[in-house]
């Protein structure tokens, strides 16, 4: 069984913004083509117009409607899920293989496809649901936090994050080192109250969850188009209001 490290130089994860989220699914095919073209072996994607599509993906989004308290209105929330890259993460110490293994230079849960047997113990283990048998290559697949990518010097500066962040146009997903309290991610999580997900578990997901912000009962849309912006029509508006009320 592989062993995870006592502790981390960095702890490096994500922060989402459950109230930004769209659903766009963007950070989806971003993930996609990305880890198909790039890092270890090619994401399988097979018959996908056919009967029976077969494919694997390391993020996905569910969308869920809650009914908040107080008869608020329902709102529907865009939830991403990906690897959580936890400290105490239990895909790495099931690991017959030690194919599955925690980096102490940065807190990344990766796994060395090469020594992967496909026995799934890991996707058994996750309670996250978070890794995925990729069908064609018969190993696990999992996120990478883009790591051939955040530090590939070869690309500029401002594309040195996951593939998912720097797509997401609503800017939901941020990127960035939560051993660093000054960091992006720690002023984020700090202001809003991130969240961890699934506490009760025990695994000490590094990515965070930021809440939806409560909404407004009544929200009056037509109210501000409907308000005169003055009591006397003037110049070309006042013209075509007087010619008006003559047919």
């Amino acid at each position: 069984m592989t062993e995870l490290p006592t502790q981390t130089d960095r702890k490096l994860g994500l922060v989402i913004d459950l109230d930004t989220c769209v659903g766009c699914h963007a950070c989806v095919i971003a993930c996609k083509g990305w880890n198909t073209e790039n890092y270890g072996a090619p994401l399988a994607d097979a018959d996908a117009y056919g009967a029976q599509p077969v494919g694997s993906f390391l993020n996905r989004v569910h969308s869920y409607e809650i009914q908040p308290p107080d008869n608020a209105p329902a709102q529907l929330i865009h939830f991403p899920k990906s690897c959580l890259h936890c400290e105490d993460a239990p895909c790495v110490t099931v690991c017959p293989t030690g194919a599955s293994y925690k980096r102490v230079e940065d807190g990344i849960v990766l796994v060395n496809e090469s020594d992967c047997i496909g026995c799934g113990l890991c996707a058994w283990a996750c309670p996250y649901g978070a890794r995925e048998m990729d069908p064609s290559e018969k190993v696990m697949k999992k996120c990478t936090l883009c790591v051939d990518r955040i530090y590939n010097e070869n690309l500029p500066e401002e594309d040195r994050e996951p593939a998912c962040v720097r797509t997401c146009p609503a800017g939901a997903r941020h990127f960035g080192d939560f051993a660093d309290p000054d960091s992006n991610v720690s002023t984020l999580v700090a202001e809003r109250g991130g969240i961890e997900l699934m506490p009760e578990q025990g695994t000490k997901p590094v990515n965070r969850y930021l809440p939806p912000r409560p909404k407004d009962v009544e929200i009056d849309v037509l109210g501000p188009l409907l308000t005169p912006v003055a009591q006397e029509p003037r110049g070309f508006l006042g013209w075509l209001d007087k010619a008006l009320e003559r047919l």
